[in-house]
């Protein structure tokens, strides 16, 4: 066809596009969808994209697992099949990290490696709702992982959902217990740093999600992806306050995901850890045992009937490379959260030029202080619900998610900052100039 070197993009070729893409609605459409879209554009009109969709690491994989990986290949183990609970090196470097950052005392044994996060939240999902008989439910705290939600769709469980925005602060503990005391609910599910929002919940909130899930016998499942990356305190230096917040200091029923992904740009590896409090991962439930034949302690069943079914553990040689970068990091030979302060940097740069042009921040505010700066964040545009500023800034060459997808209430995008490139901004700025230019007149 012929290169249309022109923005914004007519509506016919985006209707193209989608076509092209098979993508049946623009304004709805999924991370991977709007990537496609996006990804024809660019390919067919020539006109770069500020890429704003998919939540990929823009950062170099750290070096130290790379070399680990490489060293671990030499030795033959490749020939052999991981347990399944995982390397040992790897399940006690995770507890002694854990240890480090957080304060919170983990054994080795709790410890499971997981093919990403995204496969221990889908296990997970699996033991909590199955462990207790009428309790089969997930309570999101949205806006969320649209991806959670999917693993629910796959496994015919429902979910209760609430945005937190406007019960921040005292008034959340009183908000969940509404959706607690029916006593349906296995399991409660929240990011921290929010994914999309970069909202942080509270140590005060932290300890009042804690509580009702001791009260309500509800395991938390706190996915920490972007571990240690709120940038606006100090959590770089191991085994010195202040820690990470946790709900792991409030309950004693919970589960911890930590992924390499983003602290270790090591996305492309797939590993993670499934952390689960000692007391859960030795629990005993009957009907886990009934229906796997086992003795039905929780932790056990997790590792052995349902995630190992899953992905048979995982790669060798990544669990090696994952070990040594969570080694170093206790040692304080890898400051991970100054390596990742980059996305601090252009979240704080794209932010002043989304609002210099009439743009403004759809989720702004935690309890006691304005939204750091990280690696996602949320713009919203006059009153453009989010699904129509989705579909207007990518006629601009510019991509991203409608926050409907996350369960927010509140209307606008998400924006990532990973694949922005600081000299892209005045790329960026001469966009937004046009698009405010043509939506004010």
């Amino acid at each position: 066809m012929e290169k249309q070197n022109k923005i914004p993009f007519s509506d016919a070729l985006l209707q193209q596009a989608c076509k092209e893409s098979s993508v049946a609605d623009l304004s709805c459409a999924t991370i991977g969808e709007t990537v496609l879209v996006a990804q024809w554009l660019e390919k067919e009109t020539g006109e770069p994209f500020i890429r704003m969709d998919q939540g990929s690491p823009g950062l170099p994989a750290n070096v130290y697992g790379l070399q680990a990986e490489k060293e671990a290949l030499d030795t033959g183990i490749a020939s052999q099949y991981p347990a399944a609970g995982g390397i040992q090196e790897l399940k006690e470097a995770g507890s002694e990290f854990i240890k480090a950052f957080i304060n919170v005392n983990i054994t080795p044994r709790s410890i499971i490696p997981t093919t990403g996060s995204v496969a221990a939240s889908f296990g997970s999902f699996i033991g909590c709702c199955q462990r207790i008989p009428g309790k089969n439910k997930v309570l999101f705290l949205d806006p969320g992982f649209p991806i959670q939600k999917s693993q629910l769709r796959i496994m015919g469980l429902e979910w209760k959902s609430f945005d937190i925005a406007p019960y921040r602060g005292a008034a959340l503990k009183a908000r969940i217990e509404e959706e607690l005391k029916d006593g349906t609910v296995a399991a409660m599910i929240y990011s921290n740093p929010n994914n999309p929002a970069w909202t942080c919940l509270e140590e005060e909130e932290l300890k009042g999600i804690g509580e009702l899930a001791t009260k309500y016998d509800v395991v938390i499942m706190e996915d920490l992806a972007y571990f240690c990356m709120d940038y606006r305190k100090d959590l770089s230096q191991p085994y010195k306050a202040p820690f990470l917040p946790t709900v792991a200091r409030y309950t004693d029923k919970y589960i911890l995901m930590l992924s390499s992904s983003k602290i270790f740009s090591y996305a492309g590896q797939r590993i993670a850890l499934c952390a689960i409090s000692d007391k859960l991962f030795e629990t005993k439930y009957e009907a886990l045992a009934q229906r796997y034949h086992d003795a039905g302690i929780f932790g056990q069943t997790l590792c052995a009937s349902i995630l190992y079914m899953i992905t048979s553990g995982c790669t060798s040689t990544t669990q090696i490379g994952y070990a040594r970068m969570l080694q170093l990091s206790c040692q304080g030979k890898i400051n991970f959260v100054e390596d990742t302060r980059e996305y601090e940097r252009r979240a704080e740069a794209m932010k002043s030029c989304f609002k210099k042009n009439g743009f403004h921040i759809s989720y702004d505010k935690d309890v006691t202080a304005e939204v750091g700066n990280g690696f996602f964040y949320t713009i919203g545009y006059k009153n453009m619900s989010g699904e129509e500023l989705v579909v207007e800034l990518i006629r601009y060459g510019i991509s991203s998610i409608s926050l409907g997808t996350t369960g927010a209430k509140r209307p606008g995008i998400r924006a990532c900052v990973s694949r922005f490139k600081m000299e892209q901004l005045p790329l960026l700025e001469a966009r937004l100039a046009q698009f405010a230019a043509d939506h004010n007149k």
